[in-house]
């Protein structure tokens, strides 16, 4: 039996619910991470697309570099294990023109063989672009021509680098929801019965000092940094480290605040004004009525005392503020 909606008689019906219009760059590949990217990959535009977390460089529409300051270089994962000299690379770096850039002049010089060179520079644009697609609040800026003293090796196209780039996004989220622990100070913590960590997991906790970040960390291992926030997310879900918060700011001399103008206390004219007796006083009057903050059997001072009657009124003062 099918169930017809009706609206009763002399009622307004409810309205339509806004439906978002497509615009022209929905539904183009990789088009909900960065808009302008995807306009310059569909003009062929060359030049390098600045953002707040990094840089992009273009060749007829197409990445060929990627750098960040949150992620190691491609200096850092070739020097640090080896698989280029440092003179080598400085020459290289040294000599690079517009021409002919420094990975031309490693190839040439049979300094590194031409795959490895490749994997390393396309680990060191995958990692660099994951950050330089971060979510920002302020404009990226393109500078039309502009090239990199590297040169082009092996250029990856933008729709792949998008989709990489939220895969690696969903992969982080899956292992822990919490992005804190990418960029801020790191310090180990005690977990209770937590698995043993592997021995690159061990090597990051080995790092861990309350100061440096998983970027730091990642720069001084000579890891990719996407591969470093892999391993601080498992460590972060096992509990064996968390993210260290700012730390609260110094509280400075608490401002003097000065008191209401209070008025003389009033004396009985039965007792001298010369000699108040103390609220400690074994002469204090026992009569008072019990209540219930005052049990009987214990001493309570008279109420109309002069000292008891400033002490409560500084104290009603103090409440006041």
């Amino acid at each position: 039996m099918t169930m017809v909606e009706t609206t009763p008689p002399g009622t307004t019906p409810p309205p339509r619910l806004p439906v978002r219009e497509k615009t022209a760059t929905q539904g183009l590949p990789g088009s909900g991470l960065s808009p302008m990217l995807t306009r310059l990959a569909a003009e062929r535009a060359t030049g390098v697309l600045e953002r707040e977390r990094g840089s992009l460089y273009l060749a007829d529409g197409r990445v060929v570099h990627a750098e960040s300051p949150l992620a190691p270089g491609l200096d850092v994962l070739l020097l640090t294990h080896g698989t280029l000299d440092a003179d080598s690379w400085r020459q290289a770096v040294d000599r690079a023109d517009e021409e002919h850039g420094a990975a031309r002049m490693l190839l040439d010089a049979d300094r590194i063989p031409r795959g490895a060179l490749e994997l390393c520079h396309l680990g060191a644009l995958y990692d660099a672009a994951y950050f330089a697609l971060t979510p920002s609040s302020t404009p990226g800026r393109f500078r039309y021509g502009a090239g990199h003293w590297l040169g082009a090796l092996k250029p990856v196209p933008v729709d792949a680098l998008e989709r990489e780039t939220v895969r690696r996004r969903e992969l982080l989220h899956r292992l822990w929801p919490d992005p804190l622990t990418d960029g801020a100070p790191l310090r180990r913590a005690e977990a209770v019965a937590a698995p043993a960590p592997t021995a690159r997991q061990s090597a990051v906790l080995a790092l861990v000092d309350g100061v440096r970040t998983a970027s730091d960390i990642a720069r001084e291992l000579g890891r990719l940094a996407f591969h470093t926030l892999v391993d601080v997310r498992r460590l972060a879900a096992a509990g064996l480290l968390t993210a260290l918060f700012p730390p609260p700011p110094a509280h400075g001399p608490v401002p003097h605040v000065p008191l209401p103008h209070l008025p003389p206390p009033l004396i009985p004219p039965s007792q001298p004004p010369s000699q108040p007796p103390s609220p400690l006083s074994p002469t204090a009057s026992p009569t008072a009525s019990p209540t219930a903050d005052h049990p009987p059997g214990v001493s309570l001072p008279r109420v109309n005392d002069p000292d008891i009657t400033l002490l409560k009124r500084l104290r009603d003062a103090l409440e006041a503020l």
